[in-house]
């Protein structure tokens, strides 16, 4: 069974004068304490809202029908009972989204929120947050559903084959070979690589993903038992009408079925701040996740630090940076050439490299409209021989590495 012992997730201050980036901002530990808390439970009002936010979007639809000619309305007999159906699909969505939320004020180890007085009834929340939720949704198909295993095969396998590959079971304990999965979502990937042996922790910031994967690790129990309706709130794109509101089950696998003896857990917080002891970890394994980053060197340089003398980073994604044109937020946007030279230069030798690795996010299979990442994978070592420095990217003692790369 998944360990249900979670951290706390670092919240960020509000800054409104340009510029002033809030990644980058310290405050009193009562002060964060309490930002930290109001995102809790503004991610919990998130979760909360979600009916009556998708209950808006249905009857604007119905209003929109009703405002076409008799004779348009005649030609689409079947749109109101489309609606309907679409109403009772969210509904369904909604019932799932509160039992993910049930009792998530006890689910970290280190940290109680207390019941907010203004939660009982859900207050609007933000567009930004809402897409977040939907996301967060689909995110069930890619890491808990049959009908994500494609996907899941493409961006996953790579580096689990990999792990494999580096410490075989015929030639080391891998019950003593510590794993780290750095933004690990819904953990279905340190799920994985636990269920092997391995000794592996997923960390992740997102309280949208947080509770979803506690619901998942810790309170699903039988396969298949859920359903989603993820490709709900997708209106346009599609092909044929049962496409919007088909369902997903999940999960696809029991995941209380870890072998008695493994060594998986989850932890909540912030990469940079969560993982500062050096010299910690095996391998850290990366999927969809430097691009993350406000600034992607300090992923570089704490990566290089937590990995132990002859310890492996394993990356597969893309560049899509997430804080880019978003305002008030550093956002450092680097090439791949430029991020390969940094590590080198960090001291990281590049033994494998894969420049076009085709793969999906989330993909409706049934969707008018589909994305395909053309994504690096790359296997970078820190030296055994080099002594262990932390420092060794931040005092700038940079090193012109030889990389002995593979390329396929």
């Amino acid at each position: 069974m998944a360990d249900s012992s979670m951290g706390t997730e670092a919240a960020e201050p509000k800054r409104e004068e340009p510029y002033l980036y809030r990644g980058r901002t310290r405050c009193s530990p009562e002060e964060e304490a309490r930002l930290e808390r109001q995102h809790f439970w503004k991610i919990i009002n998130a979760f909360k809202y979600y009916r009556t936010h998708v209950e808006e979007s249905l009857k604007r639809c119905e209003r929109q029908y009703l405002s076409l000619p008799r004779r348009h309305q005649q030609l689409l007999s079947g749109f109101l009972d489309k609606l309907a159906e679409i109403r009772r699909c969210m509904e369904c969505n909604h019932q799932v989204l509160q039992a993910i939320v049930r009792n998530c004020t006890h689910m970290f180890e280190n940290m109680e929120y207390d019941e907010d007085d203004n939660v009982r009834r859900a207050g609007p929340s933000s567009t930004f947050d809402m897409d977040k939720l939907k996301s967060t949704i689909k995110q069930f198909v890619r890491d808990w559903s049959e009908a994500g295993k494609t996907e899941r095969d493409s961006c996953y396998m790579p580096i689990v084959e990999e792990i494999q590959k580096q410490f075989p079971p015929e030639k080391c304990d891998i019950s003593e070979v510590k794993v780290l999965v750095p933004g690990a979502g819904l953990g279905r990937l340190a799920w994985e690589i636990a269920c092997l042996g391995y000794s592996c922790q997923g960390n992740e910031w997102s309280f949208f993903m947080l509770f979803s994967s506690n619901f998942i690790l810790n309170r699903c129990e039988k396969e298949n038992a859920m359903t989603l309706y993820p490709w709900v709130h997708q209106f346009s794109n599609n092909k044929m009408s049962g496409d919007q509101t088909r369902g997903v089950t999940f999960p696809d696998v029991n995941p209380q079925s870890l072998p008695p003896d493994s060594d998986f857990s989850m932890t909540a917080g912030d990469f940079l701040e969560v993982y500062t002891d050096p010299d910690t970890w095996d391998c850290v394994a990366t999927c969809f996740f430097i691009d993350t980053a406000h600034n992607v060197l300090e992923y570089i340089e704490t990566i290089w630090n937590i990995l132990k003398p002859g310890g492996v980073w394993i990356n597969l994604g893309p560049l899509l940076y997430h804080f880019e044109n978003m305002a008030n937020e550093l956002s450092i946007e680097l090439s791949y050439e430029e991020i390969k030279d940094v590590m080198l230069k960090c001291g990281f030798q590049l033994e494998v490299e894969r420049e076009s690795v085709l793969t999906t996010y989330t993909e409706n299979e049934r969707s008018m409209l589909k994305y395909l990442y053309d994504c690096v994978f790359f296997v970078a070592r820190k030296p055994a021989p080099l002594l262990s420095n932390s420092q060794n990217c931040k005092d700038n003692e940079l090193k012109n590495s030889k990389s002995a790369t593979t390329t396929t």
